[in-house]
C-alpha cells in the first residue's frame, strides 16, 4: 500500500458527500474521489494520512479515520484549530469539491499483531486515527481482543459519541473503558448505564483500574493523543508489563508537505533523525529512545 494518486503534489478532486458535527470544534467529513478509477483503487493501512488541499487556501495533514475495508469513500475528523481548518469548518459543505493527496506514511504493523490482544489508548483526537484500527479490528476480526481507553476531558468534547455508546452496550471481544476529567452531564448519564467502564481522571487511572483484568503482558499497545500524553501513557504501559517492544504510538504534529521535501518535521539529531511524514507517523517506543525530540 502506497501512493495511489497520479500525482504527487496536486492530489485528486474529491466531493464531500457528508459532513457530521462530532463536538464544537470537530467535524466528520465524508468524501469520494471524482475518478471511479482512483476510488474504486484508493488503499491505505490504519494510521496512514492524507493532505487536505482547499485551492487558493491552503492544505494539512490529517489522518484517516475509516477503514480500508469500508470501500467506496474516505473518512476524515478535522478540528479547527487554524485560519485553513476555520475555512473548511464554515465553508466546507456537503457537495464541495477538495483535493485529496496521499496516503502518506506508514501505518500500524497489522500482520505482527494478528491474532494477539490489543490496547487502544486514544487522548482527546487522539480517537480519530485509532477509530481506523477499531473499525478494521469490527470488520475482520483481526485481534483476539481489543481494549480501549478514551481519555477526554468531558462528554461533550467525546469524539464518536454514538459509537462509543454502541460499544459499551458490550460488543464481542471489544471493550470499551472511558476517563472523563470533568463529569458534565453527559458523562454522569455514562456513569449511570456503564458504572464498571467509567472512570472519573486521567485515561492512565483507567488503565491502572484494569490492572489484573487486561493481559497487558500479551498485548500490543497503540497511543495517540496530545504530546503532553505520551511520557505518562508510555510509563503506565510498561508499568504494566506491556513489552517496549510491542508499543506502538502515531503522531501527527509538525508535518507541512507529507513526502519529506520541505524538512519542516525533522526531529532528533546527527546520530538519529526521522521525518515525521516518512518514518511516521507511526513510531515504536524505541524509536523514542533513540530519536530526540520525537515526544516531548
Amino acid at each position: 500500500m502506497g501512493d495511489n494518486l497520479k500525482n504527487t503534489y496536486l492530489g485528486a478532486p474529491a466531493r464531500v458527500l457528508e459532513v457530521e458535527n462530532l463536538t464544537s470544534i470537530e467535524k466528520l467529513y465524508t468524501l469520494r474521489f471524482l475518478d471511479n478509477d482512483i476510488n474504486n483503487k484508493f488503499n491505505f493501512i490504519p494510521g496512514q494520512f492524507v493532505m487536505f488541499n482547499v485551492p487558493g487556501i491552503g492544505e494539512f495533514p490529517v489522518s484517516i479515520c475509516s477503514s480500508p475495508t469500508r470501500t467506496g469513500y474516505l473518512q476524515l475528523c478535522i478540528r479547527r484549530a487554524g485560519r485553513v481548518t476555520k475555512y473548511v469548518h464554515e465553508n466546507i459543505v456537503e457537495g464541495s469539491i477538495v483535493y485529496i493527496r496521499g496516503p502518506y506514511g506508514n501505518g500500524f504493523p497489522l500482520e505482527e499483531m494478528k491474532n494477539s490482544p490489543i490496547v487502544l489508548v486514544a487522548g482527546g483526537l487522539g480517537m480519530a486515527p485509532l477509530r481506523s484500527i477499531l473499525l478494521y479490528h469490527l470488520d475482520t476480526q483481526h485481534f483476539s481482543d481489543l481494549y480501549l481507553f478514551y481519555g477526554v476531558r468531558n462528554y461533550e468534547l467525546m469524539l464518536f459519541k454514538r459509537e462509543i455508546r454502541t460499544l459499551l452496550r458490550g460488543y464481542y471481544n471489544v471493550h470499551v473503558y472511558l476517563s472523563f476529567e470533568d463529569i458534565d452531564r453527559g458523562a454522569r448519564e455514562l456513569i449511570r448505564l456503564y458504572r464498571k467502564s467509567i472512570v472519573r481522571g486521567m485515561v492512565t487511572d483507567a488503565l491502572e483500574v484494569l490492572r489484573g483484568s487486561v493481559p497487558f503482558e500479551e498485548s500490543y499497545a497503540v497511543m495517540c493523543g496530545p504530546p503532553v500524553m505520551y511520557k505518562f501513557v508510555v510509563k503506565k504501559l510498561l508499568d504494566l508489563k506491556v513489552r517496549p517492544d510491542r508499543i506502538y504510538m502515531t503522531l501527527e504534529r509538525r508535518m507541512k508537505c507529507g513526502i519529506g521535501k520541505c524538512g519542516h518535521c525533522i526531529v532528533g539529531t546527527s546520530t538519529s533523525i526521522k521525518y515525521v511524514c516518512l518514518d511516521g507517523p507511526v513510531f515504536t517506543y524505541w524509536d523514542v529512545l533513540s530519536t530526540k525530540g520525537l515526544i516531548e
